[in-house]
């Protein structure tokens, strides 16, 4: 199973154990909307809001491409303060795992 589809079946699950596993231990998420970067520890609680959170969707979730070295998916989330994006996830790999991700994200207007 590669990376993509055990990240789909924690994210399914909600279970934010398996899918900070799936994370080097140098994991380093940049956020698209500050420029920032932040470490594994760091993105730790977000993740586990995020995989506890009954009002965050995520839709047509989807792997445009995954090798041994890269990761390029893309998705839609409809977020609980109403807001809807399109977002691109790009994730690089080291030693099996994904050790950085960054995102872009297009926001969508709800009628």
């Amino acid at each position: 199973m590669n990376i993509y589809e055990k990240l789909k079946l924690a994210s399914d699950n909600r279970d934010s154990d398996a899918y900070l596993d799936l994370l080097h231990d140098e994991f380093v998420f940049a956020r698209h909307q500050t420029g920032t970067e932040v470490s594994k520890a760091d993105w730790e609680p977000t993740i586990r809001a995020m995989m506890e959170s009954t009002s965050l969707e995520i839709m047509n979730d989807r792997c445009l491409y995954e090798n041994d070295d890269i990761l390029v998916m893309h998705q839609m989330m409809n977020f609980p303060d109403g807001t809807s994006e399109a977002v691109m996830i790009v994730s690089t790999k080291k030693d099996g795992k994904i050790v950085r991700t960054e995102t872009g994200a297009t926001p969508i207007k709800q009628d």
